[in-house]
């Protein structure tokens, strides 16, 4: 109710345990207690600011108006809701298609779509480069200092700083094609050029403990 132009998909449930019509009849109850709910939530927010503002020491109050006045604008978008039987599974994949359809509609989501700038891209290309290069370890750990002065030595990139490249390296982490631990202290200021091997690590690792707990048992 709070974050501005929100989106609600209501979603009812087990709907395996009604009976024939009563979806449709409960369908619209739910959406009616939905406007309802709306409709006395902007009632009561008018309500208190109409009183705020003929208070006749309303200058004390001016932090309180100003947080309902943007609870005010405040707006909802409820999209029509969606009943599932959560025992069939083709439910649960027509719920998926409608909300990626949602998702993917532009009136709902203006930003939805977005053009990564030219630099992102030239970043990535330069990364993926330095990776493939025969300076480069196996395992692809990389101080990131050092990975800002390789990339700043190509032209195009030369005045790449490290803020923008840290960035980037969050966008290159979420889709796959590094991994950056920044949020690890001892790991923040080190890149993993090369995801697969880290992965590799970590399942010989995990086989190892595992190995070590069966014989243990045995």
């Amino acid at each position: 109710m709070r974050a501005p132009n929100s989106v609600v998909l209501p979603v009812g449930t087990h709907t395996d345990c009604c009976q024939e019509g009563e979806v449709e009849e409960k369908r619209g109850h739910i959406m009616s207690k939905i406007a309802a709910m709306l409709e006395e939530r902007k009632s009561n927010l008018s309500h208190f600011i109409d009183n705020l503002e003929g208070s006749e020491e309303s200058e004390f109050y001016m932090d309180q108006w100003e947080k309902l006045k943007e609870m005010e604008n405040c707006m909802l978008t409820i999209l029509n809701l969606v009943p599932v039987n959560c025992t069939d599974r083709r439910d649960i994949k027509k719920l998926e298609a409608v909300i990626l359809e949602h998702v993917k509609n532009e009136e709902l989501f203006p930003e939805v779509i977005r053009v990564l700038p030219p630099v992102y891209r030239q970043v990535e290309a330069a990364i993926v480069d330095v990776a493939q290069s025969e300076e480069t370890a196996d395992h692809g750990m990389m101080d990131l200092q050092y990975l800002l002065s390789k990339l700043s030595l190509r032209e195009h990139l030369a005045n790449l700083g490290r803020e923008l490249l840290q960035d980037i390296l969050r966008y290159l982490h979420r889709i796959g094609l590094i991994i950056w631990y920044e949020e690890i202290k001892h790991l923040e200021n080190t890149v993993f050029l090369q995801p697969t091997f880290l992965i590799t690590m970590f399942k010989i690792l995990v086989r190892y403990r595992l190995v070590q707990q069966l014989e243990s048992i045995s």
